[in-house]
């Protein structure tokens, strides 16, 4: 699994194509939550596992899937979100 602490707030993060999936707000237990702000985010917090994270270098964190099956498969951090959303960020 990838060293959390390579991963910092507002790192650009990219599908396995290449492609925008949003922007780093915080990681929080074991998921990586995504700015709300982000164009890509529609005005929700979104969040998805470490797991998902190949590399974190350049100044992008780079998922193992694509941008769209991560958009897919991400998870509402909203609060009353999903029940595996991770809690937003402080």
């Amino acid at each position: 699994m990838i060293d959390r602490s390579k991963i910092i707030e507002h790192m650009k993060v990219v599908g396995s194509d290449g492609q925008h999936v949003g922007t780093v707000d915080c990681v929080k237990e074991e998921n990586v939550v995504l700015a709300k702000n982000d164009p890509a985010a529609g005005g929700k917090h979104h969040s998805f596992p470490l797991d998902w994270v190949s590399t974190a270098d350049d100044g992008k964190l780079r998922l193992n899937k694509t941008a769209d099956i991560a958009k897919q498969n991400w998870f509402d951090a909203e609060p009353g979100g999903e029940a595996r959303a991770a809690p937003v960020c402080p």
